[in-house]
């Protein structure tokens, strides 16, 4: 991975640094995240490749239907999810993925796994020793602020309207999904999940910025900006308590 400036105000290349989006599906997340790491020279998890890994292999199992059939599936899944942001690559046992794992089909099922607590904990797992793994990293999912990665340098929830979000994702998909479907990956999809996680309000500490009126660029120096907040904020705390707690 090719490291890059680093933008002023963040932490120089020698230190340690993770930060943590969460965010609604269609806000941007993903795009914006991986455009940060490339930005950073950081490392890059997509959680959110990672469950739905997890259904495209539950479900290629004919297991979706038992909860504890899946919970042993994920235990005894064979994954590797690359964190390169500018390559993509999803594989489970010697089957290349990384584009099944979007077919609306997946995207129908994903909160079959998500919703499983027993999943969360084992892939939560995962992920923590993954960002652990690495010096630079930019995490992002539904969770990552409030359970992977609470002590992360910097916590942003990505947000936008529920109509930009549904309008991105339709122009990602290119008029692939029809309305009603194309509803139900974005705001069904939210709904469920939010019965195990709360990624639509940000947590104390946690910092929010919302690209409802944002292009990407604009998106990407909003949570820039951000990130630089975080880490003068955290810095000054540091200084002025040196014997004090993580914030």
């Amino acid at each position: 991975m090719t490291e890059t400036t680093t933008p002023t105000g963040l932490q120089p290349p020698s230190q340690r640094l993770v930060v943590a989006v969460d965010g609604p599906s269609g806000s941007g997340k993903s795009s914006v995240s991986r455009a940060i790491a490339r930005r950073l020279g950081a490392a890059y998890l997509d959680t959110g490749a990672m469950y739905r890994a997890v259904a495209w292999h539950c479900r290629h199992q004919g297991v979706l239907d038992d909860p504890d059939a899946v919970v042993a599936a994920v235990q005894d899944m064979d994954l590797v999810l690359s964190v390169d942001p500018d390559h993509e690559r999803v594989v489970v046992g010697t089957d290349d993925i990384t584009e099944a794992i979007r077919e609306p089909g997946i995207s129908a099922v994903v909160s079959v796994v998500a919703t499983n607590r027993a999943v969360r904990e084992l892939l939560v797992a995962r992920q923590r020793a993954e960002i652990d793994a690495h010096r630079k990293i930019v995490a992002e999912g539904r969770d990552i602020t409030t359970v992977v990665a609470p002590d992360a340098d910097a916590r942003i929830l990505l947000t936008a309207s529920a109509e930009a979000r549904t309008a991105r994702r339709a122009a990602q998909l290119g008029g692939a999904v029809e309305a009603k479907d194309l509803a139900e990956q974005v705001s069904g999809r939210d709904a469920k999940d939010s019965t195990v996680v709360d990624f639509m309000t940000p947590s104390d500490g946690v910092g929010l910025v919302d690209s409802t009126e944002l292009d990407v660029e604009a998106t990407i120096e909003a949570m820039l900006a951000e990130i630089t907040r975080q880490q003068s904020n955290r810095t000054t705390k540091q200084t002025t308590n040196p014997e004090g707690d993580r914030a």
